[in-house]
């Protein structure tokens, strides 16, 4: 972190790992959607409550802001997944067949 810091690199580590982080979340909505359903939603939101609780116990701030990033793509998740369903009612992703 001296590295980041020292460089003045931190905004763009925070940067680049708000995308990773947002861009793992995408992949993770369509399969807890394909096999969870939308009752999935409750692991979103123990996530992200989970991630709040990380963040506000950091004392290190870069920790701290890409924990929040963490809590809230969690519970942003919680309405895709309700969107999701739609877009596989819409016939845009597969459904799965063994899910009634």
């Amino acid at each position: 972190m001296d590295f980041l810091a020292a460089n003045h690199l931190s905004g763009l580590f925070i940067g680049f790992m708000t995308f990773v982080i947002i861009g793992l979340f995408h992949p993770l909505v369509i399969k807890a959607e394909y096999y969870l359903g939308v009752r999935s939603w409750w692991i979103f939101l123990f996530m992200g409550i989970a991630g709040v609780a990380l963040s506000v116990c950091m004392d290190d701030l870069l920790w701290s802001v890409l924990s929040g990033v963490f809590a809230f793509s969690s519970f942003w998740s919680i309405l895709e997944v309700f969107e999701q369903r739609k877009r596989v009612e819409k016939g845009w992703f597969p459904r799965n067949p063994r899910k009634k």
